[in-house]
């Protein structure tokens, strides 16, 4: 990068400036890792101190039937395939109700499109999780889905959104965001929920008074420009609505898995290759720089590995996502050693390793609790980038 961009950079960080488009390309351009990374985690510190942010969560995923077939997608299945499921409403309490010893703050659900439940399975089945788990956050459905449900109970979304509420619904999750840009979509999305919708969907939410995390699905075959194209839309939304409290990266994965059957549902695999760990924080630090009124990043330690996790809260990062024990949508499969789980004290370990101070919030980002950080007397104690 040219001498003198770069101090004009530095100088718009520093002073809280809004960066533009042309900027965030030519940040993508640097590959002076270290010096991006400073910089986010100038602005990262700025806003979030040495704090880490986590809570504890569990995902279920009632359904894996889905009548889209997006390339990037190793979860979806269709009927009648042999390892296609739907669980009784019943069942899914069960398996939640299992998870209550975890002393979990949150449920996060996602589902495939299934062709044929009727409309009146979703709000049921919040009402009976809330029931069961009174004090347990319900993080559910995307974008994607909601939209789903406007075609099959011909409801519009406020109103679907109202029952769901009233069911138990205090946050959608971020997915069905992928990359904004046509240019990219049309190559890899295979249902009718694009930009237009997705922000209608997220913006009557925050006009219900819910917060919401988006997400990027980044990695495949997208060019940064449109990585930035992708904040720049999400940063206009929140100059609008507010509404956005976490923006997360989520880094597209190969199938590692589910080819167990012989089928590999992931068609853009043979054309890419996953993004590395430097392509990796990266992207969060100039995720961070460009997305300035969004008070979070959260890195998934899922889809990154839990060492480039700990190397995003250098990045940019200051939200460690929760404690997931199965995550069926994407896998990390055993390729970068990550495990299946994390408790709350792993947690607290990995984030104290990487020299911050770990904080467990529910759905709200609201504080549960504060732990201490590194002990500061103890010589080989890591501590945060120094800026």
């Amino acid at each position: 990068m040219d001498a003198g961009l770069k101090r004009e950079l530095e100088e718009k960080v520093h002073a809280g400036e809004r960066l533009t488009r042309e900027d965030g390309i030519a940040l993508y351009e640097s590959d002076d890792l270290a010096w991006l990374g400073g910089l986010a985690h100038e602005v990262r510190t700025r806003k979030n101190g040495d704090v880490v942010h986590f809570n504890v969560n569990r995902h279920l995923n009632m359904t894996n039937v889905c009548t889209a077939s997006c390339a990037y997608c190793s979860f979806q299945r269709k009927p009648g395939e042999k390892d296609a499921y739907t669980m009784r409403i019943e069942e899914a309490v069960r398996l939640a109700k299992a998870m209550e010893n975890e002393n979990l703050t949150e449920l996060h659900i996602v589902n495939g499109l299934h062709p044929t439940l009727p409309w009146r399975y979703y709000p049921r089945s919040l009402k009976a999780l809330k029931e069961a788990l009174p004090n347990v956050s319900l993080k559910a459905f995307t974008a994607t889905e909601i939209q789903h449900f406007e075609k099959i109970s011909g409801m519009p979304a406020s109103e679907i959104l109202d029952e769901l509420i009233d069911a138990g619904l205090e946050s959608l999750t971020g997915g069905g965001a992928e990359i904004f840009d046509w240019e990219v979509r049309q190559h890899i999305v295979d249902h009718d929920t694009h930009w237009e919708d997705w922000s209608r969907i997220h913006r009557l939410v925050h006009e219900k008074g819910l917060k919401t995390p988006s997400t990027m699905l980044y990695g495949h075959i997208e060019e940064p420009r449109h990585r930035v194209d992708h904040v720049l839309r999400l940063r206009e939304l929140q100059d609008e609505t507010g509404g956005f409290q976490v923006f997360i990266p989520l880094r597209y994965q190969h199938d590692f898995v589910d080819m167990k059957d012989g089928k590999v549902r992931n068609r853009l695999q043979a054309r890419t290759t996953m993004a590395t760990g430097a392509e990796a924080l990266k992207t969060f630090a100039v995720s961070r720089l460009l997305f300035d009124n969004v008070p979070h990043v959260k890195v998934f330690w899922v889809m990154h590995g839990v060492q480039t996790a700990q190397l995003a809260l250098q990045h940019g990062a200051d939200d460690m996502d929760g404690s997931v024990v199965e995550y069926k949508i994407t896998h990390d499969a055993d390729n970068y050693g990550t495990p299946n789980k994390l408790g709350r004290e792993d947690l607290l370990d990995l984030i104290r390793d990487a020299g911050f101070r770990p904080v467990e919030r529910n759905t709200r980002y609201e504080i549960i609790r504060e732990y201490p950080g590194p002990d500061a007397a103890r010589r080989e104690s890591p501590q945060p980038m120094r800026i």
